[in-house]
């Protein structure tokens, strides 16, 4: 069963002299507990076309259904309250509170949500990504690899039944990259999650079950 469908999804943006397409007329499935990766240079549409199938960006034509539902019928709050409770998020750049602890932006989600025990899940996840140390460090106390399994512990703490991370190892050495990647795919088995990457990294790609490669805001093929 297809958990996202993407039909004829495009976003332009008018500017003075002409109107620049940076998502044409994309439609595809991801179908559920897949890993997918949206395999493009820099430039390419890729995280602009993730942001729309997120529902973060509204597209100016096509549509995006998730788990059945159609995003884009649905308003802002529509919007924000099923991502809250089916999707993850993992960004190149972090995306963690300053003036939160460790624990403290993995509770967040839950809390928002209104679980039961967040502080005690927060803290089972954070040490699964191996941060059992670290619960009452704040970002700017933890290296760029363990803030971005921050990341990771607090997209996966709510349970999410779709993850999307775009280009979650950007800002990390390669190393660090490579455990980071391997706590998503881990995650990706263990809990079924349907994972959505999106990459300019071919070696990244290839560790995904599919490819929709992204030209100039197309997808251009799938292997």
């Amino acid at each position: 069963m297809a958990i996202v469908r993407s039909e004829g999804l495009t976003k332009q943006v008018e500017t003075p002299d002409h109107v620049l397409v940076i998502v044409k007329d994309a439609t595809f499935e991801v179908r559920e507990g897949e890993a997918v990766a949206i395999l493009g240079a820099s430039g390419s549409g890729k995280s602009t076309l993730l942001g729309l199938l997120a529902g973060l960006d509204v597209p100016t034509g096509g549509r995006v259904w998730i788990d059945g539902t159609d995003l884009f019928a649905l308003d802002e709050d529509g919007r924000a309250q099923l991502r809250g409770r089916m999707v993850g998020f993992v960004f190149q750049s972090f995306q963690l509170l300053p003036a939160l602890t460790a624990l403290e932006n993995v509770m967040l989600p839950l809390e928002l949500l209104g679980g039961a025990d967040a502080a005690g899940r927060a803290r089972e996840v954070l040490e699964r990504v191996g941060l059992g140390e670290r619960l009452g460090h704040y970002p700017r106390q933890l290296s760029g690899g363990e803030q971005q399994r921050v990341a990771v512990a607090r997209a996966f703490v709510s349970e999410p039944k779709l993850l999307f991370a775009d280009e979650p190892t950007g800002n990390l050495d390669s190393t660090t990259g490579e455990h980071v990647i391997d706590l998503l795919f881990q995650m990706n088995r263990e809990r079924g999650t349907t994972l959505v990457l999106v990459t300019h990294d071919v070696e990244l790609a290839k560790r995904c079950e599919r490819r929709l490669h992204i030209s100039a805001g197309e997808i251009t093929h799938q292997d």
